[in-house]
C-alpha cells in the first residue's frame, strides 16, 4: 500500500496514446496516458471509462456534441457511446476502467494496445 505519484509516473515516459498502468483496483486498472492530436472514433460495448485529466485540456466529441474536459475535471463515457478523444497540447489523463477494456474499443488498428506495461 504505496502511495502513486502522478507528475513521477507521468515523466517515465514520452509516448502518445499508448496508456501504462499504474495501478490495480477491483477488477480495474487505473491507467496513465499522454494524449496530443486526435485519436480515432470508437466505442466499448461492455465498459464504462472514466477520463480523469491531471494536466492540459482534453476535447471529448461524441457524434452530436463536445464536451471540454479540464485539468481537475473527470468524464465518464458510458458504454455503447461513440467517442474520440483529442487533446491540441499534451495532456496527461488517468483512466479507469475495467481491465478488459480495448484502448481503441470496437477496433483493432495500428493504435491498438494489446499488452500494457505497468510502470
Amino acid at each position: 500500500m504505496d502511495t502513486v505519484n502522478l507528475r513521477e509516473k507521468f515523466q517515465l515516459f514520452t509516448e502518445y496514446w499508448k496508456p501504462k498502468i499504474i495501478g490495480e483496483l477491483n477488477d480495474s486498472y487505473v491507467k496513465a496516458v499522454k494524449f496530443k492530436g486526435e485519436f480515432v472514433w470508437h466505442h466499448h460495448a461492455h465498459e464504462d471509462e472514466l477520463f480523469l485529466v491531471v494536466k492540459g485540456t482534453l476535447k471529448m466529441k461524441f457524434r452530436d456534441r463536445e464536451t471540454i474536459v479540464r485539468e481537475g475535471e473527470f468524464l465518464i463515457v458510458p458504454r455503447g457511446v461513440e467517442h474520440l478523444p483529442v487533446a491540441d497540447e499534451e495532456t496527461h489523463v488517468v483512466l479507469l476502467e475495467p481491465k478488459s477494456t480495448l484502448n481503441t474499443g470496437n477496433l483493432t488498428n495500428e493504435r491498438t494496445v494489446a499488452t500494457l506495461q505497468r510502470i
